[in-house]
């Protein structure tokens, strides 16, 4: 059973204070934090000093608090991946103090969502802004209602927006209202492989982002049916990814998915600050591979990065085998083993189906409604309908120091 002593003080103002929960082991140290937290206004500050076996900050809690300070022991890697067992909807946003010389926990915080990690010996004006960022976000930034969907592929020309234009065409057709969104900037093609002419970009969209809300969003998306819009580039536009600001796309992904029940994203395939970003908060990360040598190294490059430098594991990484074979010589059993994962879900071999949905632009749910291919894609819709429930944290600051300069 957990040892833990729970002090609180109440400094709330009105209903309106935010619950902030130190927790770690030195009585010492959580005393300190509490008095210098308890300096900013609005905060129900409490401590929990775990003094026994167990190592999970969250172990045993009655009610989740609003923001958790993790101050980490020598035993950082148990307390960090016990949190990192907890979905991003069941761990409240983070913040650790810990070691300033120690990389490998730094990088470990980060893989579990913290917003900041403050080093020691701690500055009170580092700890103050830290809190008082989280705190704005908890106040201003309403609960995400839709789920986010990425899909990338582990090596170009897999599938990956062919997954994407169709899921997101099925989940619309059980009446869900669903945004398909092209984050590739400079090749994009969700709108012909759905025959849509787009008036505005979705640069336009980002640089106005701030003026927009819900109802503004659709507005400026192509609409391919009344549950299902796009939004994308235009023909001729070049767009760079520096071109973009972090907190732009974070602003579009939050706006879209309090509008919208599902937000599909077509990714390219490259790690930068926006496909980082998206795929850190995405509640479902699908990757596209196709059953040869190639593909499978780059697959398990790819999953790697997404596993250890971002995070994105368990229920939330799914591998998608696109053009299955079973005569392939690289099998499913090799996927699975190399990747170290479940077996992967398979899509049929179907590709003159695929190729005429996609030059006359109609959805394969369209198109072709009985192909194996249209089901595949169908029962991955409908699993996840069948479990929708989920939500991430934020690698801002780290992809702000990589991609920023």
């Amino acid at each position: 059973m957990l040892n833990t002593l729970e002090t609180s003080s109440g400094v709330a103002i009105g209903r309106q204070g935010l619950r902030l929960l130190i927790s770690g082991r030195d009585a010492g140290v959580l005393a300190r934090l509490k008095a210098l937290s308890e300096q900013l206004p609005g905060l129900q500050v409490s401590t929990r000093q775990v003094s026994n076996g167990h190592t999970d900050p969250l172990y045993g809690l009655e009610q989740m608090p609003d923001m958790l300070l993790l101050h980490v022991s020598h035993l950082w890697r148990e307390e960090l991946g016990a949190l990192q067992q907890h979905t991003s909807q069941q761990r409240p946003p983070l913040l650790v103090c810990g070691p300033q010389d120690d990389r490998d926990c730094m990088r470990l915080a980060m893989q579990v969502g913290a917003r900041d990690f403050l080093p020691e010996p701690l500055l009170e004006q580092e700890l103050l802004a830290a809190i008082g960022r989280v705190a704005l976000e908890a106040r201003d930034v309403p609960a995400p209602g839709g789920q986010l969907i990425a899909i990338m592929n582990a090596k170009g020309g897999s599938g990956a927006t062919m997954l994407a234009c169709n899921l997101a065409h099925s989940l619309s057709a059980h009446g869900r209202r669903t945004l398909l969104l092209d984050l590739d900037l400079q090749f994009g093609s969700v709108a012909h492989c759905l025959d849509v002419q787009p008036n505005h970009s979705h640069m336009e969209v980002l640089q106005r982002i701030d003026e927009l809300d819900g109802v503004a969003l659709h507005g400026f998306c192509s609409h391919f049916s009344p549950t299902l819009d796009v939004l994308g580039g235009r023909a001729g536009e070049l767009c760079l990814t520096q071109d973009v600001q972090l907190e732009q796309l974070e602003a579009l992904l939050r706006l879209a998915r309090t509008s919208y029940d599902w937000v599909v994203v077509d990714l390219p395939r490259q790690i930068d600050h926006l496909t980082g970003i998206t795929l850190e908060q995405a509640d479902h990360v699908y990757v596209v591979l196709q059953q040869s040598l190639s593909h499978l190294k780059d697959a398990v490059r790819l999953v790697r990065i997404m596993r250890e430098d971002l995070g994105i594991g368990g229920e939330r990484l799914q591998l998608v085998v696109n053009r299955y074979d079973k005569s392939a010589p690289v099998s499913l059993k090799d996927i699975a083993e190399a990747l170290h994962c479940g077996e992967p879900l398979r899509l049929p071999n179907d590709y003159a189906v695929i190729n005429e949905s996609q030059n006359t632009g109609v959805p394969l749910g369209l198109h072709a409604p009985r192909a194996a291919l249209t089901q595949g894609i169908r029962q991955i819709a409908q699993d996840l309908l069948g479990n929708e429930a989920a939500a991430p944290g934020l690698l801002k600051r780290t992809f702000g120091r990589l991609f920023r300069g």
